[in-house]
């Protein structure tokens, strides 16, 4: 009997956008939430890629789960699976590419925001 070889199973893939998909609209609206610009400002800072399960966010693990959808599918986010871990980093290079400056201003407007009183 011929021993039988098993391919390793197939890596989990999740859809991202290619670079020329990436519209405006979408990543000016995936940007427009709270909850998903906490999520970018958090990426921003981070320097390398965040488990989902790290960010403390006020929603539930379903909605949770929306946001970060959102912000892969407009092109704002990468995100890949290590182990059982889904790992998110920011586009930022894509992103500067297709819209220069748009996402240090945004990251920029939305600390000033908060430095506001009343933030």
């Amino acid at each position: 009997m011929t021993p039988r070889t098993q391919s390793p199973p197939a890596a989990r893939e999740l859809d991202h956008p290619a670079l020329g998909e990436i519209r405006l609209e979408g990543v000016l609206h995936a940007l427009s939430d709270p909850v998903r610009l906490q999520i970018v400002r958090t990426l921003a800072t981070a320097g390398e890629g965040l488990a989902c399960s790290v960010f403390d966010l006020p929603v539930s693990k379903s909605t949770t789960t929306h946001h970060f959808r959102v912000l892969r599918e407009s092109g704002v986010i990468h995100q890949s699976y290590r182990g059982t871990a889904k790992m998110s980093t920011l586009r930022r290079d894509d992103l500067e590419r297709l819209f220069p400056g748009l996402l240090d201003s945004v990251l920029t407007a939305a600390a000033r925001q908060e430095a506001r009183p009343g933030g």
